[in-house]
């Protein structure tokens, strides 16, 4: 019990010390505070400032894409594109690898020294990437993302987002406009397929029709029926409109022969295949069927690029009290140890 109470008082005394010692060391403490101190300010003032250029993009009007959907819909076969759509090839272009790598050969690199160009491909790239960031704007909003470029030239940096959003667009049109090609190049096949089995189907139609009108013109000769026999009363109709088939005979050999000559002599069977001339108007559509890239839009800028006028980094006065903070921690391990140091020469040399 008693032994406590002088450890407290040693650990006062060696408590008070240590604050003593540090003041002796006050000094010391202040100049490594000035000197860290006055380092972060150095580097706050002499740093190169990076300006910060960002675009946000989001999904274009129906109406921006209103061409696209031309001879499509209804009963053509082919999906009317919707605005979503059309925007997520645009999204799948501006975070494509494809994209960056071509912004990378066509834009970054360019605007190196050549020194710097000589230098890791890989590594360029990198830093490309920490320069160029494309990132949804936020969750609540999923279709509006974001270009954001940080360089030390403001103009250079909303020069970039541009293009490189631009690039994207030029991207997704020739996607868009391909696919759409295709579709209608399809379609055209499709018909003309339709055309082709249509022109042949009459065909043996026709020769089928030759076949029976024979075999009638036969039974004709046989009997002695030249002509279709005149039939009084309320069957006359009703015999003339029966004269297919079996009773095909009963129209007369004179007219079989005219028939069978005239089947015979036929140049083209397409004035007899229904609708044979819609497909063909259909055909020449879509085989000439052009989306001009000018009149469509597969994104939106949302409002205008501005220039940066302020830097984003460096952040002087949070480095400047990071740095007075610092030093002045550092100062103080510094005179710690020299005071620990100091006192531990001062007992190996007295013996204690």
């Amino acid at each position: 019990m008693r032994n406590e109470p002088e450890r407290r008082g040693d650990d006062e005394i060696d408590l008070f010390e240590l604050l003593g010692g540090l003041w002796k060391q006050k000094l010391l403490i202040i100049l490594t505070a000035a000197i860290v101190t006055g380092g972060a300010v150095a580097y706050a003032l002499l740093a190169t400032p990076i300006y910060e250029a960002k675009v946000v993009v989001q999904p274009p009007s129906q109406s921006n894409i209103s061409q696209l959907n031309y001879g499509r819909g209804g009963d053509s076969g082919l999906a009317m594109l919707s605005v979503k759509d059309v925007y997520d090839v645009y999204l799948r272009n501006l975070q494509s690898e494809s994209l960056k790598r071509e912004f990378f050969r066509k834009v970054y690199l360019p605007s190196l020294p050549e020194e710097q160009r000589k230098g890791s491909q890989d590594d360029l790239y990198g830093r490309m990437n920490g320069i160029l960031t494309v990132a949804v704007t936020s969750k609540d909003t999923p279709s509006r993302y974001y270009v954001m470029a940080n360089l030390p030239v403001a103009e250079q940096a909303a020069k970039w987002v541009v293009q490189y959003v631009q690039m994207a667009g030029e991207h997704a049109k020739r996607e868009v406009t391909r696919d759409v090609r295709g579709d209608a190049m399809i379609k055209a096949n499709n018909l003309e397929q339709q055309i082709k089995v249509a022109r042949e189907s009459t065909r043996k139609q026709r020769e089928d029709q030759i076949v029976q009108l024979t075999e009638a013109l036969r039974v004709a000769d046989s009997i002695g029926l030249e002509k279709p026999p005149i039939i009084s009363n309320s069957l006359s109709s009703e015999v003339s409109a029966g004269m297919d088939g079996s009773l095909t005979y009963m129209r007369g050999s004179k007219a079989l022969r005219a028939e069978i000559e005239n089947l015979r002599n036929r140049t083209s069977d397409d004035p007899f295949i229904p609708k044979l001339r819609q497909r063909e108007e259909a055909v020449a559509f879509y085989r000439s069927l052009e989306i001009e890239p000018d009149v469509i839009e597969v994104y939106r800028q949302d409002g205008a690029i501005e220039l940066p006028d302020k830097p984003v980094k460096p952040r002087k006065m949070i480095i400047v009290v990071m740095g007075a903070f610092a030093g002045m921690a550092l100062g103080i391990l510094i005179g710690l140890m020299r005071h620990v140091c100091i006192n531990r020469l001062r007992r190996d040399a007295t013996g204690q």
